[in-house]
């Protein structure tokens, strides 16, 4: 069945080229003895470009590409695609409809086709409704590119236990995930955005993983303003799944260890703690909660399982209360909650909501929720909690549609 998959892909892409060239053809139609209209020369230089710059891509290497041309070359792929599958739907039924209509004519008789005009032919009335409809998710990915890939949302939540220590009573942290250094192109935002979170004055930073997308150099040109965050008890740290370089080919496996290694340096050189399945203990008044760290442990997609909640749990048994960060929210139905009950809140990231999807008042969706039970924002089951942060950054298409980027400020409370 895996080895289909590539040949669906690949027809299913023909098709979208075939049915989306033909769209533009019929709602631009060429004039005189022309053969295309200008406006289907420029789509088809704009595709041949795109496919062009792909290549490329792949040729060079993502990660070797200049960093505007490989995200440049995505997002505009990323539009052409989108754009493609929603002509591709419109006009295959268009054709399947036809298609139906022939054959029941076929055994039927066609019926005599009446004279005088007959308007729009329905393919071409297809097709304009195709493009009308592209246009809309087209609009949307562009939009999501230049204004929302930067556009933070600072939401704020308060938690209720009746196991808080005292001491803890209005304890307020700041939750940060998936910063994807890798991706970015601009500073100008982050800075901000560091200044903004440092003005909050929380107790601690708690980032949950994914600091860069697959190599630790892409963290270099931003360890001075990360490094620039403040809390009154510092920054902790843990890993996600592209943390270790297991989406890079590496020469040697003692590359790929140097590379993680000078990962952990990073997090150092940037005064975050780094939590490699262990924990880490607040204390106030004689009182105390444990904030546990555990490597990515992921139970979705074939996601790696480097995480030993067993070593990081170790030492807290007595300890009230605990907040375990642990990136992949699938961790949380596999194992946090059938083995450790006495984890009241977890932290995670992961998900990004796809970058797409529809938050408001009345709907929340988006793809990511076929994969992910717990895809975005805080669940409950039973006494035990988990949030799960929609990403500071963001990976493959880079932008956001609906699912914007968040800075999460959570109070804890005692009652």
């Amino acid at each position: 069945m895996k080895n289909l998959l590539p040949i669906f892909f690949i027809a299913l892409l023909a098709a979208g080229e075939f049915y989306m060239f033909q769209g533009v053809k019929l709602t631009f139609p060429a004039k005189g003895e022309s053969r295309l209209s200008p406006v289907a020369i420029g789509y088809l230089a704009i595709n041949i470009l795109a496919y062009v710059c792909f290549f490329i891509m792949l040729f060079m290497g993502r990660k070797n590409a200049p960093k505007i041309f490989a995200e440049g070359t995505v997002a505009v792929m990323a539009i052409l695609l989108v754009a493609k599958l929603v002509v591709l739907i419109f006009m295959l039924i268009g054709d399947l409809a036809r298609m139906v209509g022939y054959l029941y004519y076929a055994v039927f008789d066609s019926p005599t086709v009446a004279s005088g005009d007959p308007g729009i032919p329905r393919s071409k009335f297809l097709a304009r409704v195709a493009l009308a409809t592209a246009a809309l998710p087209v609009f949307s990915l562009i939009y999501g590119v230049v204004v929302n890939a930067y556009n933070y949302q600072y939401r704020k939540l308060t938690l209720t236990f009746p196991n808080l220590p005292e001491a803890f009573d209005g304890f307020r942290f700041i939750q940060l995930s998936d910063i994807h250094t890798g991706s970015f192109n601009r500073t100008e935002p982050l800075v901000r955005a560091v200044e903004h979170i440092n003005s909050m004055n929380a107790d601690i930073i708690l980032f949950t993983g994914d600091l860069v997308n697959n190599i630790t150099d892409e963290a270099s040109p931003y360890k001075a303003i990360f490094s620039k965050l403040r809390a009154k008890e510092g920054v902790l740290s843990t890993t996600g799944n592209h943390d270790y370089g297991d989406y890079v080919q590496w020469e040697s496996a003692a590359a790929k260890k140097e590379n993680f290694r000078r990962f952990m340096q990073t997090h150092a050189d940037m005064g975050w703690k780094l939590l490699m399945n262990e924990n880490h203990i607040l204390e106030r008044d004689g009182q105390k909660i444990a904030i546990i760290g555990i490597e990515n442990w992921g139970n979705a997609l074939h996601f790696p399982k480097y995480g030993r909640l067993d070593l990081a749990h170790k030492g807290t048994e007595e300890i009230p209360f605990k907040i375990l960060m642990s990136h992949d929210p699938s961790h949380w139905d596999a194992q946090v909650r059938p083995e450790y009950s006495d984890i009241d809140l977890t932290l995670s990231g992961h998900t990004h909501g796809f970058q797409f999807g529809i938050e408001n008042r009345y709907i929340k969706f988006s793809p990511s929720q076929f994969v992910y039970k717990q895809w975005a924002g805080l669940y409950q089951e039973g006494r035990q909690y988990i949030y799960v942060n929609r990403g500071f950054g963001f990976l493959g298409y880079p932008g956001r549609v609906g699912i914007l980027p968040e800075i999460t400020e959570i109070t804890l409370r005692r009652g």
